[in-house]
């Protein structure tokens, strides 16, 4: 078994105010932090993998189809696969959370 730690992993700014750290990965699943600043987004995208979200702190929007969903806090969600969506961060407050992808994506956390 091996034993990462964030403060060990490289965090990407894939776009301006957004922050993404790969936590760890296996064969079929990986997991990583992510951090939005106030004002920011990650502009619609799609991807083949399923993505489960659980947010850590602050309030978070998720544009699905179109359709805002906020999520606080506590919250988790489902993203399936192939799915375009958006995430913003519309408050005065930092957003973070973990993501988990199945299967694991090949490359950066952002690919």
């Amino acid at each position: 078994m091996e034993r990462t730690s964030i403060s060990e992993q490289e965090t990407i700014e894939p776009e301006e105010g957004v922050r993404v750290t790969q936590l760890v990965a296996g064969e079929n699943m990986n997991a990583q932090h992510f951090r939005f600043d106030p004002g920011a987004t990650a502009m619609e995208h799609s991807h083949p993998h399923e993505q489960i979200v659980y947010i850590l702190e602050g309030t978070f929007t998720v544009i699905l189809d179109g359709e805002p969903f906020e999520f606080e806090a506590g919250d988790s969600y489902v993203i399936p696969g192939d799915v375009p969506h958006a995430s913003e961060n519309n408050t005065d407050e930092p957003v973070s959370g973990i993501d988990v992808f199945s299967p694991a994506r090949d490359g950066t956390p952002w690919d």
